[in-house]
């Protein structure tokens, strides 16, 4: 079972790296906490964790969590 966790590390490394240059404006951390917490929930469901379902997953989201923020708090919003 080692080698199966360690495929799962190495596939979350790969796409939170990817997803972190995507999303710059949140900490390399987060996103990979993100991913890791997507990949978890879906083997907890009894889901394929498939690398290009986690990184869908992760994406939808890490962009729910920019469209979240107020757009006074985003960059380029209106001043107050």
């Amino acid at each position: 079972m080692p080698a199966l966790a360690d495929r799962r590390g190495e596939i979350r490394r790969l796409l939170a790296g990817r997803l972190a240059a995507e999303f710059e404006i949140f900490n390399p951390d987060t996103v990979e906490r993100c991913v890791a917490d997507v990949q978890a929930c879906m083997t907890h469901l009894g889901l394929e964790a498939t690398p290009a379902l986690v990184e869908r997953m992760a994406r939808e989201h890490l962009v729910g969590m920019v469209k979240s923020e107020p757009p006074s708090g985003r960059a380029g919003g209106p001043d107050p």
